[in-house]
């Protein structure tokens, strides 16, 4: 008898347990020993490899170590520090004026509340939910950057190209304490897998699940049928803090639950 075709939430689940299955070891890249260098490490990241702001932040955070002493740097030294990572100016605006309002408003600490950081200069989302999870261990939403916006697409789980869209989507198929450990792994799978201009489908264990390989099959055959089990009462139960679609991201999930903060000195594992 034909296996009956899958959920989207199946299909989610089911890569969700191949991926922690192929990346155990999998964390956040970029080097960072405080929630203000996370923060400042992450703004940077944008259209940048993690791998180039890893060699600009040792010297910037020698100089700045915390949100005071950015706050009151002089502009152009912080801009000849970071150049390398791209949009310069722009990014060292941001994380001064991020710094500034630090000191001045949330008593020179980040503030571990999505709603305060987003009125952060520079700190939109993505950077937020990354600070929130890795620096708090707060599951407040679905980081999206360029990795996981391609291969969700690519997985079908969304059409979506907006990453708040996107973020929206992956919500209501995922359990929420997995919602952080499910983009470092996806960003781990395409940098190694799933290339964007060439992907590896030969050699991905999620072929069978990716309409875009020509292999998707339409059935799961489960490797890890516990977890799969395990992994869909977690999202039933995660399911009341999925995001309305008729109220603004940003106020739906204040704070999360399920993830572990990482150490404050950390020196992260590379893809």
């Amino acid at each position: 008898m034909p296996r009956k075709r899958a959920s989207k939430k199946q299909r989610a689940l089911e890569i969700l347990v191949r991926l922690k299955q192929e990346y155990p070891d999998a964390v956040c890249s970029l080097d960072y020993e405080t929630p203000v260098q996370l923060m400042v490490a992450t703004i940077l990241s944008a259209q940048c490899t993690d791998e180039r702001v890893n060699l600009v932040t040792p010297e910037l955070f020698r100089c700045f170590p915390d949100a005071a002493a950015i706050a009151q740097a002089d502009l152009a030294e912080i801009e000849a520090l970071v150049k390398s990572t791209g949009f310069f100016r722009n990014k060292s605006k941001n994380i001064q004026g991020a710094c500034r309002r630090i000191m001045a408003e949330f008593d020179g600490e980040v503030p571990p509340r999505m709603e305060d950081l987003l009125t952060l200069p520079g700190v939109a989302r993505k950077t937020a939910n990354v600070v929130l999870a890795h620096a708090f261990g707060i599951n407040a939403g679905v980081t999206v950057d360029t990795h996981v916006k391609r291969l969700t697409n690519r997985l079908g789980l969304t059409q979506e190209s907006d990453p708040i869209k996107i973020e929206r989507d992956l919500i209501k198929l995922l359990p929420q304490p997995d919602w952080e450990n499910w983009s470092i792994r996806l960003i781990y799978h395409g940098r190694a897998v799933c290339n964007a201009r060439k992907p590896a489908c030969d050699r991905c264990m999620l072929a069978d699940l990716c309409p875009s390989s020509g292999l998707d099959r339409g059935a799961i055959a489960p490797r890890f049928d516990t977890a799969i089990d395990t992994a869909s009462d977690t999202a039933s139960d995660t399911a009341s803090v999925a995001i309305a679609p008729s109220m603004p991201i940003s106020t739906q999930v204040s704070s999360g639950t399920g993830a572990q903060p990482q150490p404050k000195s950390k020196k992260s594992q590379k893809a």
